[in-house]
């Protein structure tokens, strides 16, 4: 019965940081852009989403949509989506332009200069933040479940509630 919840919240984990990890992404390119308005808009963004924790996202969103796993989604995806946002617009401003520079003056277009000059440069801690994420994901979203978002949190709550101490 527990195993159950157990895959419940790994697959909300799963479903809120691809989802989490796209909208992080999309605000990271963002804050690079040469647009002033565009790149305050997402850097201001981030932070709202970064600023409130994930309970008190799922507060809002149990509360908006009702209780069940798209609150969960959605509180986790939230907040990893700021996390990962900042974050990745900091690695991306930290690496090197060297690579991607030469790559622009021997005829590469902008976005093959990026990704070959930059992304290649930054996959590896890109990756190694983005499996961290997801642990600290997996973690929240078991805390969530004591809001109502489902999975192995509420099958706690309710082993609790109920005294059954051998399953918890």
């Amino acid at each position: 019965y527990l195993w159950t919840g157990f895959v419940y919240t790994v697959e909300l984990t799963a479903i809120a940081s691809i989802g989490g990890l796209v909208l992080g992404t999309v605000l990271a390119l963002a804050r690079l852009s040469s647009r002033r308005v565009l790149s305050n808009a997402a850097a201001g963004y981030v932070n709202l989403m970064r600023s409130i924790p994930e309970i008190v996202w799922a507060l809002i969103f149990v509360r908006a949509v009702g209780m069940g796993p798209t609150a969960g989604v959605l509180a986790i995806g939230i907040g990893y989506g700021g996390i990962v946002g900042k974050v990745f617009a900091e690695t991306f401003e930290s690496t090197p332009r060297g690579p991607a520079r030469s790559l622009a003056a021997a005829g590469a277009r902008p976005a093959g200069a990026f990704v070959f000059g930059v992304l290649a440069a930054a996959l590896p801690l890109l990756s190694s933040y983005t499996l961290y994420r997801l642990d600290c994901a997996l973690r929240a979203s078991a805390v969530l479940g004591l809001v109502g978002a489902g999975g192995i949190g509420l099958q706690l709550e309710l082993s609790i509630k109920m005294f059954a101490w051998n399953e918890v």
